[in-house]
């Protein structure tokens, strides 16, 4: 696998927080995406279309409504869109971000908008209010690494993200960042006169901090949608970090990322990798009898169990 980042893409996002990187997934990789993607939503996409909701009706900032179309992993749907945010060229991303070998999947959420369902404008804020319960940290290791994919395009009439390098923000919001700026419209504006656009076509990402002043912008072309996937890794044992409890979904399809993943993107969801202490005859039997179809060879070639 051909690498898809570049050493200045790392500098970039240990400068500013964040960085835009083009194409990093190709149409073909992308295409039964989009097949799951409108399976899980294409409905609602055809009810937008026959909303006609009006500006002076909808609320502004943050609304219910702008979530609504957001469900976690795994998703009822092909292999396809349940192993994108698993991608090996992901987590080498994540690796050399954070500087670990060793990360852990900690969130990963489908998102689709819609021209009209709502409005998606929304006030500069940072988004460690729900992914820790203290404050982001000083050191590399860490940190987090939020990934947004852009499953179709995304340009500014389709509800582009829009942030602004923390060396920029910094003189406005101060090194603190604090997680909402919607009491000081002073600084919300400061930062709109300085924003950058996230925009990019299908396949592009966006990876940025928890603490990189961000919000969300309105879909405004006729008939508009955007599909994106969130991916979200930290290093394995930071427990400060956390979003999803992976086991707590246990009635979602996890067969489709069992029977489909490779034993390091099982890692990155905390299943040990082969060669673990944790592998024994017993553990391999009993986890064989709750994914049949999972091919555990590699586990069992690791421990010289009898196939």
């Amino acid at each position: 696998m051909s690498k898809r980042f570049t050493d200045d893409h790392i500098k970039a996002w240990n400068r500013d927080g964040a960085v835009l990187i083009p194409s990093f997934f190709t149409a073909e990789e992308l295409a039964p995406v989009v097949k799951d993607f409108e399976l899980l939503y294409g409905e609602r996409r055809e009810r937008s279309r026959t909303a006609h909701t009006e500006e002076k009706d909808v609320q502004r900032g943050f609304n219910f409504d702008q979530f609504k179309n957001i469900d976690d992993m795994p998703f009822d749907c092909s292999p396809a869109l349940n192993l994108l945010g698993l991608h090996p060229a992901l987590i080498e991303l994540a690796r050399a971000a954070l500087e670990t070998d060793d990360v852990r999947l900690y969130q990963s959420h489908s998102w689709a908008k819609h021209t009209g369902e709502t409005n998606y404008d929304q006030p500069f804020h940072c988004d460690y209010k729900n992914h820790t319960l203290t404050v982001p940290s000083d050191e590399r290791a860490l940190r987090t690494i939020n990934i947004m994919i852009y499953v179709t395009e995304v340009r500014d009439d389709l509800g582009a993200i829009h942030y602004v390098p923390q060396p920029e923000s910094n003189p406005i919001t101060g090194e603190n960042r604090s997680m909402f700026l919607d009491g000081d419209p002073d600084a919300q504006n400061q930062l709109k006169a300085i924003e950058r656009s996230g925009a990019g076509p299908a396949g592009s990402i966006f990876a940025y901090g928890i603490d990189v002043y961000h919000r969300g912008t309105n879909l405004t072309a006729p008939d508009g949608f955007r599909y994106t996937l969130t991916s979200s890794y930290k290093a394995a044992g930071n427990d400060m970090i956390g979003w999803s409890a992976w086991p707590y979904s246990f009635m979602k399809p996890w067969h489709l990322l069992f029977d489909n993943a490779t034993p390091d993107q099982l890692s990155c969801l905390g299943v040990p990798r082969p060669g673990d202490p944790f592998w024994t005859e017993r553990t391999i039997a009993r986890s064989q009898e709750r994914w049949p179809n999972w091919d555990m060879s590699a586990y069992k070639a690791a421990m010289s169990v009898p196939a």
